[in-house]
């Protein structure tokens, strides 16, 4: 089932470093806030792609929050130059794309750029964690190679109907369990307990 919204799990990013990029003033004030809720403290927050590169460059990056900048597509190369330029561990870093409009070719510059998912705007706080839970969760393998580099494309849901016509990214909802709580308290979940897995 979808993750419930009024689960007594809690979703702990306090340790979690994001780079978030959007070209708004107002956008990049929303997500700040959405992770915020979350228990992020440390956010980097960049309103142009050279600044996100200098971030990406500095300081070890656990998510990247990055908008598509649709009027140039700029999000697309900042992921492609992210996943072939960059030293690791950032090389790697987990990356959800944001977007105002989420077209079947936009799901596929998403794919192909290297991201793990696209969302579409006007984000919902419960869509964004369902969606960072699962970035988390999945442990794709990492592919490198001359075409390519990003998580793998051949990713199936686990609980995706076989011959169903496939949905927009955005309107399939994250099938995951939260940590049943211990003793009447909630269990904290921290993001990326585990190393995402790399392949050659």
């Amino acid at each position: 089932m979808a993750l419930d919204p009024a689960s007594k799990a809690r979703f702990n990013l306090s340790k979690t470093s994001v780079l978030l990029l959007d070209p708004t003033t107002v956008g990049l004030e929303i997500l700040a806030q959405i992770l915020k809720g979350f228990g992020a403290r440390q956010i980097h927050r960049c309103s142009t792609v050279d600044e996100a590169k200098a971030k990406a460059m500095e300081h070890q990056i656990d998510l990247m929050v990055i908008d598509t900048i649709a009027e140039s597509g700029e999000g697309y190369d900042f992921v492609r130059w992210l996943r072939k330029a960059v030293p690791e561990p950032n090389r790697h870093a987990p990356v959800l794309l944001t977007a105002a409009h989420t077209r079947a070719s936009d799901v596929a510059s998403a794919r192909d750029c290297g991201s793990h998912f696209i969302v579409t705007k006007p984000l919902a706080p419960i869509v964004v964690l369902e969606r960072i839970i699962w970035i988390a969760r999945e442990g794709r393998a990492f592919l490198l190679s001359d075409g390519y580099i990003g998580p793998d494309r051949r990713f199936v849901r686990p609980d995706a109907p076989k011959n169903h016509p496939r949905r927009r990214v955005d309107d399939a909802p994250l099938k995951t369990e939260a940590p049943a709580p211990e003793d009447g308290d909630a269990r904290p979940v921290s993001f990326l307990d585990r190393p995402l897995k790399a392949a050659s």
